[in-house]
């Protein structure tokens, strides 16, 4: 919250004297700016005043269509996002992402590895989640046993770089079997292997005797 904002709400008129000055109408109009939870406006005599301000704790960006918004860890929207340091905030996609995101959110970060590559983090048809890693990679989540899932998804990259790979998706939505989507370049090169029979050698000529 900028100074010039307060002093905006402040009304400050310059000929408005400290006793007739309404400090408590101050504190309501500056408590109704976007980023203000808490605040406090106290006359010290003889010419000063006083202004005190909690700001609400942003927690994530949420996206809904074409409008993002910057969020508290309840949901409630702060403000739109206007860039700056607010860009470094998880992104969360989906209408009930908001509600869900806190645990979910929570429990990816016991994975600092994964944590770090995820760009955003997008909650399909209020049942499940896919994450969305900076590299391009979509891991499609299960809606029940989501925590094994992670769980054996940071396990394969460690073991053999799975998330490293030339690959487009990860579907665990299968409770016995993980499914990867090749990238349309890493399919073309398979396929062209695939079609490269090797060749049989010539026989050589018999000499009948």
């Amino acid at each position: 919250t900028s100074e010039i904002d307060i002093l905006d709400r402040m009304q400050l008129d310059g000929w408005t004297s400290l006793i007739g000055f309404d400090a408590e109408a101050a504190r309501g109009r500056i408590t109704t700016l976007p980023w203000v939870e808490v605040a406090a406006v106290r006359k010290v005599y003889p010419h000063t005043l006083e202004v005190r301000i909690e700001e609400r704790e942003p927690f994530a960006l949420w996206q809904q269509g074409s409008e993002l918004s910057v969020i508290e860890r309840s949901g409630a929207v702060i403000a739109p996002f206007s860039g700056g340091r607010q860009s470094l905030l998880p992104l969360i996609v989906g209408t009930d992402a908001p509600a869900k995101a806190p645990d979910f959110l929570a429990r990816i970060k016991t994975y600092p590895e994964l944590a770090a590559r995820v760009k955003g983090y997008i909650r399909i048809g209020e049942r499940r989640w896919d994450l969305k890693l900076e590299n391009g990679i979509t891991v499609k989540l299960p809606e029940d046993g989501e925590d094994q899932a992670i769980a054996d998804l940071v396990r394969m990259d460690r073991e053999n770089g799975l998330l490293t790979r030339d690959i487009a998706a990860v579907d665990m939505r299968l409770s016995d079997r993980l499914v990867v989507q090749l990238t349309p370049e890493a399919a073309t090169q398979r396929q062209a292997a695939l079609n490269e029979k090797p060749k049989m050698p010539k026989r050589k000529a018999e000499t009948k005797i």
